[in-house]
């Protein structure tokens, strides 16, 4: 690559991580020793020696890097900016709010809020500046990658792709594309004149191995559009009983232990939940019924687990008899059936609340994938056969599609972010998912169900996929 400073990409990131964690824990350090570690706080001789000041220092640090993390908050130049301080900000509420029962703990007592909330206000003004200059510094050191995209006869999936990638002309720019037609030959006359990187789109499978490889020899970097076949190999166990190398697929979902760890935990959090969320429930119930009389729960035939059948619960924010002889009519952003008070609740996600009961009940999980309607499982599995396995584990309340996808995200990629949930299954990557839930409650949510259009595109995308296998040796970067 022509930029020199390229190779230095992830030592800027990690010195941006460690100046804005350095500048958070010194404002922590000032708030602590100066209105917390003192008498009127912790009581007269029971304030902290020099040693356990390192230790709530050593706390925040670990905490802010851990909550960085989990959010995308330390990758500069990744994220937009907009999102960046979006994540640190959300970062360090989380910190400060932890800080403050742990405060209240070795006090024994509720201490006052105000100090760690000036210190919070603080702590996202300085973010916004360090993020802004140190976003800038990226932006300058290192150039957007120019890449050359190689795409299928599915071109409408290659023309979402560049217009994705273009909306962050600072990171990516799709200097020249061609088709996979014009053989490997001419393809890689291509991707020499782009050494900076190719992208794959839709290309048959033996010639996006034959690519993979030339590429991989070349040390040049690839983009890979996966398909199905590719997201079940991605998490293949080795197996290593012959000389040949192996690779084992289980197929079977979530094994037994995890099966009864989920149950275990979709118990404790829907309950904790029900506990704390009643009084808001109660008051949106309240406002349901005070409007216009109906009913207050709505309820509808969802698939699950195994294409079991159950009726899932939410508070209704429609008119009664939104869908008239059990007709489908999807809601539109500014859908006049949806009530003033149906407005609220789904803006603020109030609406899904009584969806615990279900999760209590056994008929959903906290996790996993958005449950369907019947008549949409019906259609979508006469077109496309591998939509049937979004069915190997229970519906979620939220999951991989529901927080990484986007309210524009198409519904065959949606379909991928479920099998990618399925094949890495871990109760790591459910805490994962329920904490990025936090991140996502303030951003715009992505479309429930499938459109006409959405339909179009899947199927479409299917019967190209028939035309490919898995790329050998692929990895995601």
């Amino acid at each position: 690559m022509n930029n020199q400073y390229e190779k230095y990409k992830r030592v800027y990131r990690m010195l941006s991580t460690l100046v804005m964690v350095a500048v958070e824990a010194a404002v922590f350090w000032y708030v602590w020793m100066g209105y917390y570690n003192v008498d009127e706080v912790m009581g007269a001789g029971f304030t902290f020696a020099k040693r356990g000041n390192y230790v709530m220092l050593g706390l925040y640090v670990i905490l802010l890097l851990t909550f960085m993390n989990l959010y995308g908050a330390s990758k500069i130049g990744y994220q937009k900016l907009t999102n960046m301080v979006y994540s640190q900000s959300l970062s360090v509420v989380c910190v400060n709010m932890v800080t403050y029962l742990e405060t209240s703990l070795i006090s024994n007592k509720l201490v006052t809020p105000l100090p760690l909330m000036v210190m919070t206000l603080a702590d996202i003004v300085g973010i916004i500046i360090i993020s802004s200059l140190l976003n800038y510094g990226y932006v300058r050191m290192f150039p957007p990658r120019k890449l050359v995209i190689v795409y299928g006869d599915y071109q409408e999936a290659a023309q979402s792709l560049i217009e994705k990638m273009n909306s962050r002309k600072e990171k990516y720019i799709i200097n020249d594309r061609i088709h996979f037609s014009e053989g490997f030959d001419r393809i890689a006359e291509k991707i020499d004149a782009h050494p900076q990187g190719v992208i794959l789109c839709d290309v048959p499978a033996e010639l996006r191995n034959r690519l993979i490889k030339y590429c991989y020899g070349a040390s040049i970097r690839v983009y890979v559009c996966p398909n199905i076949s590719d997201i079940i190999l991605r998490n293949s166990e080795d197996l290593h009983l012959f000389d040949t190398p192996i690779l084992l697929a289980r197929n079977s979902g979530l094994s037994i232990e995890q099966k009864i760890i989920k149950r275990c935990m979709d118990i404790l959090i829907s309950g904790l939940g029900l506990l704390i969320a009643s009084p808001f429930m109660l008051v949106t119930a309240l406002a349901i019924k005070l409007y216009d009389g109906g009913p207050v729960f709505y309820r509808q035939a969802r698939a699950t687990n195994g294409g079991k059948v159950f009726y899932i619960t939410k508070f209704r924010s429609m008119i009664v008899d939104a869908e008239k002889d059990g007709r489908v009519i999807p809601a539109t952003e500014r859908d006049p059936r949806i009530t003033p008070v149906g407005r609220v609740i789904r803006a603020i996600r109030m609406d899904e609340l009584p969806q615990l009961f279900d999760i209590l009940r056994g008929d959903m999980s906290v996790v996993g994938p958005r449950p369907e309607r019947l008549e949409h499982v019906e259609k979508y599995t006469a077109e496309i056969p591998e939509f049937a396995f979004r069915l190997k584990v229970k519906g979620g309340l939220t999951g991989f599609a529901q927080i990484y996808g986007k309210y524009n995200t198409s519904a065959y990629d949606k379909l991928k972010m479920d099998m990618m949930y399925i094949e890495n299954y871990s109760i790591l990557l459910d805490i994962k998912l329920i904490l990025m839930t936090v991140k996502i409650l303030f951003m715009k949510e992505s479309t429930e169900g499938f459109t006409s259009k959405k339909s179009a595109d899947m199927e479409r995308a299917a019967q190209l996929e028939k035309q490919s296998g898995p790329a050998e040796g692929e990895k995601e970067d």
